[in-house]
């Protein structure tokens, strides 16, 4: 009778351990499901903007489009450019997950040069600064280059 009780008692402890991991497991699982951290993320369809050869005094207005892939708000805090010549513009209120915005970018083609310059994009994303480019060229087409009027005759001119 004593063996049996201590089958009986081992049997018992066995399957107290056995439901008692079950539950440290299940526990553990469920703990990861709802600990998934609620955090947003700034995805943009493309990171440079290529103007290309524009004239001057035209249009300088170009977007960035950028969709919040995260599980929380995704809110665009600061928008800078590397000169004043280039004036960015966040959008106003949160992004919800899912959901897409926009940062427009004006650039001042009165200036006839080339377009180097990069806008940093600051947010609560996981990825807290994004540095997005813009790049082209701005044109004259009313002056004439040297090298142009070189093939040209003095009555062409």
């Amino acid at each position: 009778m004593i063996v049996s009780f201590k089958l009986e008692s081992n049997n018992k402890k066995y399957k107290v351990m056995k439901n008692l991991i079950t539950i440290l497991f299940v526990g553990m699982m469920s703990l990861g499901v709802f600990a998934q951290e609620k955090v947003a993320k700034i995805e943009f369809k493309t990171d440079t903007i290529d103007y290309g050869t524009v004239e001057k005094g035209s249009d300088g207005v170009r977007v960035f489009v950028f969709t919040n892939t995260g599980n929380a708000p995704l809110i665009i805090s600061d928008v800078k450019s590397t000169c004043g010549c280039t004036v960015p513009k966040k959008p106003e209120g949160p992004i919800m997950p899912g959901q897409t915005g926009e940062i427009s970018v004006k650039y001042d083609t009165n200036r006839v040069n080339p377009i180097r310059k990069t806008i940093t994009v600051t947010s609560n994303a996981d990825t807290p600064t994004v540095a997005l480019k813009i790049k082209g060229e701005v044109v004259d087409s009313s002056k004439t280059s040297v090298l142009e009027k070189k093939g040209k005759s003095v009555m062409e001119q």
